[in-house]
């Protein structure tokens, strides 16, 4: 599985990058807003940072204002996504980019049926809202596993890629019924490392170590 993180945090991107797990960004006009800088330096900046996909959502709501928008974006960087909502509108600006060899994230997905769509239409990615469903009561894992089976039995190439993430377990959920990616706040990805159990054997670890450490290695431990 690819982790991306849902962020226009250029620190977080630096951090992720910098323990090599990092293989992609997502961001949306709010998390770019919350930066306070301007637009183009931000999608820029992150685009030079990570080495994989950036996905960089359009604002308009027809189709000619998201094509223009999208190849705009594009011309950026080779790493940018551009990223549409699943409406009749953005499918048909999604035929479109892709047809000029434009990659294109469909967003906003909350059911298989439009899944399916965002396939036939071409989509490099498709992504799921599973935090989203959750919030309505409704299994959001059960929406990539749907998702999963419908485009394994026709062959689809568009890559499953799992959005509003919550918590580390909705990441391994995802993983489980075999998404493509998934994207995460910066807190969740650090969370992944995280177990009490870790944090407890280390603990007992070294404080074993410290009632022998000088019997073992007295001159070593000196000269450090």
């Amino acid at each position: 599985m690819k982790f991306f993180l849902d962020t226009a945090d250029i620190e977080e991107i630096r951090r992720a990058r910098a323990l090599g797990l990092l293989d992609g960004v997502t961001t949306n006009p709010s998390l770019i807003a919350k930066e306070g800088r301007n637009f183009w330096e931000v999608v820029k900046d992150i685009c030079q940072t990570v080495q994989g996909p950036v996905s960089v959502e359009v604002v308009g709501l027809n189709a000619t204002e998201m094509i223009e928008e999208g190849k705009r974006f594009a011309k950026v960087h080779k790493n940018v996504v551009v990223k549409v909502p699943l409406i009749e509108e953005g499918i048909q600006a999604c035929r479109e980019l892709v047809s000029q060899g434009i990659r294109v994230n469909v967003t906003l997905c909350f059911s298989p049926s439009q899944a399916l769509i965002a396939a036939k239409a071409g989509a490099t990615y498709v992504s799921p809202f599973i935090g989203r469903l959750d919030d309505i009561s409704q299994n959001g894992m059960d929406l990539v596993r749907d998702i999963r089976t419908i485009y394994q039995n026709y062959g689809f190439k568009t890559e499953i890629l799992v959005a509003s993430i919550r918590h580390p377990l909705h990441v391994v959920e995802a993983a489980k019924a075999g998404a493509h990616v998934a994207t995460m706040p910066y807190k969740v990805f650090n969370q992944l490392f995280q177990h009490p159990q870790t944090d407890l054997g280390l603990e007992r670890f070294l404080a074993d170590w410290n009632k022998v450490k000088d019997k073992i290695f007295p001159e070593q431990i000196s000269c450090l």
